[in-house]
Parts: structure tokens; sequence; C-alpha cells
């Protein structure tokens, strides 16, 4: 039976390279399919992994019908054997709807790929809805982990290195951009929060210490 399987994580834990492999496997099987994305990192269009793979993708907009976009696919001749839906956080509930009933009117396999909390450990609207929705929720076994080398289970959004916890829920950004740039870091929920990121981390390690240190 066709299935909607949601695959979640934190940043950095390899989401976008499963899609990519999923795709890739498919495909070689001489599989048709259609890959929905929004808010690449690489860019309009575009479906990318940190490891450097990319591929093209529907890119989705405010308000598209994505069923309809299927339909309307099938209804020119073309083939859709299975709908992958990368950065699926960023998609509207109603849009999460619409690609259940690509599984169910259609009888498609459709494989969402996102981040189930954003950098205030709110849950993003398409991803509740994905987990209202999914006949199968996984999460990713590619474990991000904090700069401390714990496991890594909240994304933080930073500021010139400083967490910050107030703000618009979708900011794109990256985990590899500069640091005085608005960015993200994977932190443990201790690290999470206490707000202190890789960089508060140095700064504090370097500070000098509180309680002056004497000989007894």
């Amino acid at each position: 039976m066709p299935e909607l399987v949601f695959f979640s994580g934190t940043m950095d834990c390899g989401k976008s390279t499963l899609a990519l492999q999923i795709e890739h496997n498919r495909s070689a099987r001489g599989l048709a399919g259609m890959i929905f994305t929004r808010d690449d990192r690489a860019g309009e269009g575009k479906l990318s992994s940190r490891l450097g793979l990319v591929t093209d993708a529907v890119e989705v907009a405010d308000g598209q019908d994505l069923y309809a976009h299927v339909v309307d696919h099938l209804s020119r001749g073309g083939r859709v054997d299975y709908v992958i839906a990368d950065e699926a956080q960023f998609l509207a509930p109603d849009q999460i709807d619409q690609l259940a009933r690509v599984v169910d009117d259609l009888d498609v396999d459709v494989y969402a790929f996102g981040i189930t909390t954003d950098f205030r450990s709110k849950l993003f609207p398409g991803s509740q809805r994905l987990v209202e929705l999914a006949d199968r929720v996984e999460v990713l076994q590619v474990e991000a982990l904090c700069w401390c080398g714990a496991r890594a289970t909240h994304n933080a959004r930073t500021v010139g290195g400083v967490m910050v916890v107030e703000g618009a829920q979708v900011v794109v950004g990256d985990v590899d951009r500069s640091a005085d740039e608005i960015g993200y870091e994977v932190l443990c929920r201790r690290h999470h929060r206490r707000r202190m990121t890789s960089a508060s981390a140095r700064a504090a390690a370097l500070s000098p210490d509180v309680l002056p240190v004497t000989a007894t």
C-alpha cells in the first residue's frame, strides 16, 4: 500500500542526503518521481545536500495546490511513481493534506523530509500536520552532535554566534554561515536551555575565573 512517510530530525542529520538517495535508487530502477522543495540552501528549485549533491525540484509557492500539480502532470501524459517533499516543515498544513491526498487518491508514495521544531522548540505547522497524518514517522538515526559531543536534539538560531529566541519562524540560513551572519546551530537540550552555543562556550572558557584562585 502507498504511504505518506515523514523523515524527521534536526538540521545537519542527513535528511536531504537521504531524500537524494531515495531519488537515485528509484530513478535508477526506471521509476519517475516528482520532487517538491521550499527555501533550499542551494536556491530556488533545488534539492541539495551539504555533501555537495544537488538536483532540480519544483519550488513550492504560497497557496500552491500540490495535489492539483501532480494531477496536472499526469493529465499531460507524465508519470509520477513517487513524490519527495524536502524542507516539508515550510509547507502549509493544507499542503500536507494535499500530499496525503496524493497517497490516498492516486496511490503514490510520498516521502516528506523536514525539521520537526523551530529555533524556539515550537512545532512547525507543516511538521505538526505531518505527524498527525503520516502513516509512518521515521526519526533519522544519523545523529547530529552538539558542540559538547552530546546528541543534538534542538535547532538554535544565532546572530553573531549568540543564540536568539525571538523573530520570524522562517528565516533561511544554514549551519555553515559565518559567525557575524544569521545562522543555525544544533544543540543538545541542556545547552539549548542555557542558550550556550559553541561561540559562547569558547568565550566563557577564555574569560577569567569569577572567583579568584588562591594558594592554600
